[in-house]
């Protein structure tokens, strides 16, 4: 499948996915966020993969939505509309029912809608330059991707809405002391931190890694004890359990 506004290549059990329109910031368009979304299907059916990173192209991570897209149309109540919120949700839903971890490799601006999809990846590593933002209130816009319950989970709800009322973008590190990203390390060691942080996961069983990721996204969004239940409700197919236990016994 050829991709006119993403970039993907596979390497050692890494599906690399880079947003490429550098020139643009990478700022999102309908037609990359349906790319995005056809990469993870393709991630997700091969069998090769274990590992989804996903990385921008040139100075920026991603600025977020490409407001250029919306014409010169007037927007009604702040809603950027259904011709980017139909593909984002898509993607976000497609990323979050995928089996395989999916990385945010944050080499630089990452900003509003660039932000609100990251947050819904597993993991996110930063770059010391990296700089982080939700801007929808400078544009009098409201979050339609799913940013109003994702971030204060995330964050906790009182730095959220700080972050959001006033618009302003924070750094790498304040984004790792507040909960948002898992490591921050310098520029020249972005990629090799990502393949280290892979390499860790790929250790272990696909399909128990899978598991937990299913019970892990669906939980969270229920009561301790709805998720108690789910957990001892939920059932799944490993296949490498008594393979590496024989392991253990030797």
């Amino acid at each position: 499948m050829s991709f006119t506004q993403i970039i993907c290549e596979k390497q050692g059990g890494i599906f690399w996915v880079t947003l490429n329109r550098p020139e643009a910031m990478n700022a999102l368009t309908p037609e990359m966020l349906e790319e995005l979304r056809e990469a993870m299907v393709l991630a997700g059916q091969d069998d090769e993969v274990r590992v989804v990173v996903v990385t921008g192209a040139g100075k920026a991570y991603c600025t977020g939505l490409d407001l250029k897209v919306l014409g010169t149309s007037k927007l009604e109540k702040g809603e950027v509309g259904p011709i980017v919120d139909i593909p984002a949700k898509a993607l976000i839903n497609t990323v979050k029912n995928l089996s395989k971890p999916v990385i945010a490799m944050v080499n630089g601006a990452c900003i509003t809608g660039g932000l609100e999809l990251s947050i819904n990846f597993d993991l996110i590593v930063a770059s010391e330059n990296a700089r982080f933002g939700d801007t929808h209130a400078r544009w009098g816009l409201r979050p339609s991707w799913g940013l109003s319950q994702t971030f204060p989970r995330r964050v906790g709800l009182m730095k959220a809405k700080e972050l959001s009322f006033t618009g302003r973008l924070f750094s790498a590190r304040e984004a790792e002391e507040i909960g948002l990203v898992n490591r921050v390390v310098p520029a020249d060691r972005l990629r090799q931190e990502v393949e280290s942080l892979a390499e860790d996961i790929m250790k272990n069983s696909a399909d128990a890694i899978a598991a937990i990721k299913t019970l892990y996204n669906k939980g969270i969004a229920l009561t301790e004890a709805e998720g108690w239940k789910l957990e001892e409700e939920m059932h799944f197919e490993i296949r490498d359990t008594n393979e590496r236990l024989q392991e253990f016994r030797k």
